[in-house]
């Protein structure tokens, strides 16, 4: 199965099916993780692998875009929701194109290395963000590529993640062989490190906990980029944990998703993703009247929750499987992952009034559960 991204802005093309696929015991995820291993045989002992720093999750299926030009990062900064002026090589960003009535439409993992932008994006939205952009440039000093097929993402622990940078070394596929290492290009991209759950200088925080009591604490995540050709060489020795491991650990961590914590109406406000995403003081951008207008005067109209599920059954809610409460559906399941010690869990949207020790049922093939919530974003 291949994932859909693009070789030029408009230009419809697929990524390679990811070859960790052909180690032993992989099963291929479905859905948006298509075209990389949901696990590799074992996914309890994979996940504890990950959470401890010791394994990566195979990511190859996001898209990789490039920005380069001298006006690269004011001209995003005018774009997104985040402020992105002043960042210095190498510090992650987290930054949101909104719609023009604040919904969410992508969400954007970038990082800078003082010549070059480097934009990861979820599985197939690639096409869209890199047409979109391109459409921005008007006279600015800016280019796009998708660089997708010759570089792949990994995800780890900072730690783990760094030591994968420096193992790849990092020419980009068709870079000459005898290229000198000080070539411009030719070295690798840095690390992005997942500024989950840090609250940002001018941004906010919805969760109903407090910042030391946030459990995204717990899950220090970040991504590496990794020449494509070279991918199975730079794993080589290193433990394989599965998406299903990895989206655990993210459920458990309260951390939103764009295309699973989102449909066509979603304001970043709903999912807590103003604390990352978003700056509250910076200038204008597209959807910013709403961001303002929602913290400054309203509330979100949903709220996300954590959810505890029934264990008895053998399934799991599917994305957008409904949540009731006294027979009345009140949200819906965003993600659902079995999780080594939580057992069962989501993270489902539901209406913000929904009391927050409401006992849930949560629809599913093989019916409906009950579900306890933990409150995420306050009412």
């Amino acid at each position: 199965m291949t994932t859909p991204t693009t070789d030029q802005p408009g230009t419809a093309t697929t990524a390679p099916r990811s070859p960790l696929l052909d180690a032993p015991g992989a099963v291929e995820a479905q859905g948006q993780d298509a075209g990389v291993a949901w696990h590799y045989g074992d996914p309890v002992r994979e996940q504890r692998l990950l959470e401890a720093g010791e394994a990566a999750v195979d990511l190859s299926n996001r898209g990789v875009l490039t920005v380069t030009g001298p006006d690269r990062l004011s001209w995003l900064n005018s774009l997104t929701s985040q402020s992105l002026l002043g960042i210095a090589p190498g510090q992650a960003r987290e930054t949101l194109i909104l719609s023009p009535h604040g919904h969410v439409e992508h969400d954007l993992h970038v990082v800078d290395d003082a010549t070059t932008t480097w934009l990861t994006l979820e599985p197939g939205s690639t096409g869209a963000v890199a047409a979109w952009l391109d459409r921005m440039r008007f006279m600015l000093r800016v280019e796009v590529a998708d660089v997708t097929a010759s570089w792949a993402v990994v995800g780890a622990a900072p730690g783990l993640a760094g030591r994968l940078a420096a193992r790849s070394g990092g020419a980009p596929h068709g870079t000459p062989a005898n290229a000198p290492d000080d070539t411009p290009g030719n070295q690798a991209p840095p690390v992005w490190v997942d500024p989950w759950p840090a609250l940002g200088a001018s941004s906010a925080s919805y969760a109903a906990v407090d910042e030391a009591a946030h459990p995204g604490r717990e899950r220090p995540f970040a991504e590496v980029l990794v020449p494509r050709d070279r991918l199975t060489e730079v794993l080589a020795g290193v433990p394989l944990a599965g998406t299903w491991g990895a989206e655990a650990s993210r459920i458990a961590a309260w951390r939103p998703r764009q295309g699973l914590e989102t449909d066509h109406r979603t304001i970043p406000h709903e999912a807590d993703w103003l604390r990352t995403a978003v700056h509250l003081q910076k200038g204008c951008y597209r959807g910013q009247e709403t961001v303002a207008r929602v913290h400054n005067l309203g509330r979100p109209p949903r709220r996300l929750v954590f959810l505890h599920l029934d264990g008895s059954q053998h399934t799991l809610p599917a994305h957008g499987d409904p949540v009731s409460f006294g027979g009345r559906q009140v949200g819906f399941v965003t993600t659902a992952a079995r999780h080594h010690e939580l057992g069962p869990v989501a993270l489902a949207l539901v209406k913000r009034s929904l009391p927050v020790d409401a006992v849930l049922l949560v629809g599913g093939s093989e019916g409906e559960v009950s579900a306890s919530q933990e409150v995420v974003v306050a009412p």
